[in-house]
């Protein structure tokens, strides 16, 4: 356990390094994640564009014939 008097104050270099870190860690996660999601999303439109075209060719062809 580390006693109170132990502890030393960070150097302002320290506090201005541990910010820089903190802050791009994050990041590159959420960059992942927001990667993954917009593959996602993109596909699911995609999908969705390809069976309304099919059911408006359908509807189409039952009008027509």
């Amino acid at each position: 356990m580390i006693k109170e008097r132990d502890r030393r104050t960070p150097t302002a270099a320290e506090r201005e390094a541990n910010k820089a870190f903190k802050t791009v860690r994050p990041k590159e996660a959420m960059t992942d994640y927001a990667k993954a999601q917009k593959a996602v999303h993109d596909n699911r439109e995609r999908l969705k564009a390809e069976r309304l075209a099919r059911e408006a060719e359908a509807a189409n062809r039952t009008k027509a014939g």
